[in-house]
C-alpha cells in the first residue's frame, strides 16, 4: 500500500509556475550578504520582521520583498518565510504563484517552508501541486512531520479520491503518527470529506479521550454525510462525557437542526449562544438565521437578522432565500432592494437564487426575467443549472411551459433530471400532453427508472380522461419493472394538549 502511494506521487503533475521572476533582479541588485555575526544584523532582521508583520496588502509585500533582496536577506529563512506565509495562507491575499517565485530563490529551504508551500496548495485546492512539492521535499532530504501529513490529508479529502486518501493514511501509519492528536483529527475530517463516515467513526472510537476538536470533527462528518440524527445523538454523548461545546460545535449543531427541522434542539443551542454572548460571531448568527428559516420560524429569523450589526453576504442570502422559500415574496425582494440600494453587499449567485425563487413563488414572471438578465448583464454572474431551474419553475408555474421548454433547449449546459421533472410537472398542471411526452422521452434517457415521471404523465392523461393512454403508461411502467419507492415520512411539531 505504501509503495503504491509513492508510485502515485511520482505520477502526479509536475506543473509549477515559472520560478525566474526574481532571480535576475536579485543578481543585479544584491549589494552584499549581511554577516549574521554583525552587531547590527539582529536589529536589521527585527526591523524587517516588524515591517512584514504590519503588511496587509500584496503591494506592500512586493515592496518589502524588493527591499529584502537589496539588503541581502533573501537567504534568511525566517524573513523570507514571512513572505511565503503571507502569500500561501492569507485568506484574502493568497497568491501561490508569487509564493513559488519567492520559494525558488531560496537555496536551502527548511521543513517549515516546504510545509507552508504544501499547505498553501492544499488551501487553494491545487492537489497535484501539493503532492509535487511533497515529492520534491523528500528528494531534498527533508523529513515529513505531522504538519506535512495533515496538509496532505486535507488535500486528499478535497481531491475526492478515496484511493489517494487511503494511501496518505498509510504514510501516516508508516511515520508512526496515527495516534498524534492533530493528525488523527485530520484523518477523521478527511474521511468525512470522502463520505466514508464508517472509517471516520472507527478512527474516532479508537481514541481513548477525544477532545472537543475530535468531537466537533466527527459530528461534522455526520452532518456532511447527511446523517443529521446521528450527529445530534453524538452531540448528546459529548455532553454526557462532560465536555462543553465550543463555537464550532454550536455552528455544526445548528446545521444539523436545520436539516432535521429539530426546532427545540435548535432553540436550546440558541439559548447557549445567548448565555455566552456569542451573537456577535457572524458565523453563529448566520447559522441561527438559517436554522430558524429552515424550521419555518421566519419571525424569529428576522428578529436575529435585524439585531445583527455585522452582516456579510451569507447573512443577506440566508434571509432572502428563507423569506422567498416560505412565500414572503415582497419582503424577500424588498430586502434585496435594500441591500443593493444602500450598497451593503454586492450580490452573488446565491443571492439571485433567492430572488428568482421569490419571483417563482409569487408568479412574478416579468420581474423574474428582469432579475435573470440583470444578474448576467449588470453583475456579470454566470447562471448555473440552479438558476435555470428557478426560471423553468417560474415559467412552468405561470403556464408558459413552451417558453420553459425553449429555455431548457437553449441552456449552455446539459439539463439534468430535476429541471426536466419540474417542467413535466408544469405540463401536467396545465394539461400540455404533447410537450409532456417530449419531456418524458428526454427524462427516459437521463433517469429511466424514476417512477414519478410515469405517474406524472399518466396523471396528465387522466386529467384529460384519456384512459387508454393511462393504461399504456402503466403497462410500460410494469414492463420496465419500475416500482414506486417506499413511502416517505414526515412529522409536525404540536404543543402538548392538556
Amino acid at each position: 500500500m505504501v509503495n503504491s502511494c509513492f508510485k502515485l506521487l511520482s505520477s502526479l503533475t509536475r506543473s509549477s509556475p515559472n520560478p525566474k521572476l526574481f532571480r535576475h533582479f536579485s543578481s543585479q541588485t544584491l549589494t552584499k550578504i549581511p554577516n549574521p555575526h554583525d552587531p547590527n544584523y539582529s536589529k536589521k532582521e527585527q526591523a524587517l520582521l516588524s515591517l512584514l508583520k504590519k503588511s496587509r496588502t500584496k503591494l506592500t509585500i512586493q515592496q518589502l520583498h524588493a527591499h529584502i533582496i537589496r539588503t541581502g536577506f533573501i537567504q534568511n529563512l525566517f524573513v523570507v518565510g514571512k513572505i511565503i506565509v503571507f502569500c500561501a495562507v492569507s485568506d484574502d491575499q493568497c497568491n501561490m504563484n508569487y509564493a513559488v517565485s519567492v520559494f525558488e530563490t531560496i537555496e536551502n529551504p527548511d521543513g517549515f517552508l516546504w510545509n507552508t508551500m504544501i499547505r498553501g496548495f492544499a488551501k487553494m485546492n491545487r492537489v497535484d501541486n501539493a503532492f509535487h512539492y511533497y515529492k520534491m521535499m523528500l528528494e531534498n532530504e527533508q523529513k515529513a512531520d505531522n504538519f506535512t501529513l495533515s496538509f496532505l490529508l486535507k488535500a486528499s479529502g478535497q481531491s475526492g479520491s478515496v484511493l489517494l486518501g487511503k494511501q496518505v493514511h498509510c504514510m501516516v501509519v508508516k511515520h508512526g503518527l496515527e495516534c498524534h492528536l492533530f493528525v488523527r483529527n485530520t484523518l477523521i475530517h478527511m474521511y468525512g470529506m470522502l463520505q466514508d463516515v464508517g472509517v471516520a467513526r472507527q478512527l474516532f472510537d479508537e481514541m481513548s479521550e477525544p477532545d472537543v476538536v475530535a468531537w466537533n470533527t466527527i459530528i461534522d462528518c455526520y452532518v456532511c454525510c447527511g446523517e443529521h440524527k446521528e450527529a445530534v445523538d453524538l452531540f448528546s454523548r459529548m455532553q454526557d462525557a462532560g465536555l462543553n461545546p465550543d463555537d464550532a460545535t454550536l455552528v455544526v449543531m445548528l446545521s444539523a437542526c436545520a436539516a432535521l427541522g429539530a426546532l427545540e434542539v435548535g432553540r436550546w443551542v440558541h439559548s447557549v449562544v445567548e448565555q455566552r454572548f456569542l451573537m456577535r460571531d457572524v458565523s453563529i448568527a448566520n447559522s441561527l438565521v438559517h436554522m430558524y428559516t429552515r424550521c419555518g420560524e421566519i419571525q424569529e429569523a428576522q428578529r436575529i437578522f435585524d439585531r445583527m450589526n455585522d452582516k456579510n453576504i451569507v447573512t443577506w442570502n440566508t434571509m432572502i432565500l428563507g423569506l422567498a422559500t416560505h412565500g414572503h415574496v415582497k419582503n424577500a425582494l424588498s430586502l434585496f432592494a435594500s441591500m443593493i440600494n444602500e450598497n451593503l453587499q454586492r450580490p452573488d449567485g446565491v443571492t439571485f437564487l433567492g430572488v428568482l425563487t421569490a419571483c417563482s413563488h409569487g408568479g412574478m414572471i416579468k420581474e423574474g426575467r428582469q432579475y435573470f438578465n440583470r444578474m448576467t448583464d449588470e453583475y456579470d454572474i454566470k447562471p448555473t443549472i440552479k438558476h435555470y431551474g428557478c426560471m423553468v419553475d417560474m415559467l412552468s408555474r405561470g403556464g408558459l411551459v413552451t417558453d420553459a421548454y425553449d429555455l431548457v433547449q437553449n441552456m449552455p449546459m446539459k439539463c439534468n433530471a430535476i429541471v426536466l421533472r419540474t417542467l413535466l410537472a408544469g405540463c401536467h398542471t396545465h394539461g400540455n400532453i404533447e410537450l409532456a411526452e417530449k419531456v418524458r422521452r428526454q427524462l427516459l434517457e437521463l433517469d429511466p427508472d424514476h417512477s414519478s415521471d410515469y405517474v406524472l404523465l399518466a396523471n396528465t392523461y387522466a386529467s384529460l380522461e384519456d384512459w387508454n393512454q393511462v393504461s399504456r403508461i402503466r403497462r410500460s411502467m410494469a414492463a420496465n419493472k419500475v416500482q414506486k419507492p417506499s413511502p416517505g415520512n414526515s412529522f409536525i411539531g404540536a404543543p402538548n394538549c392538556q
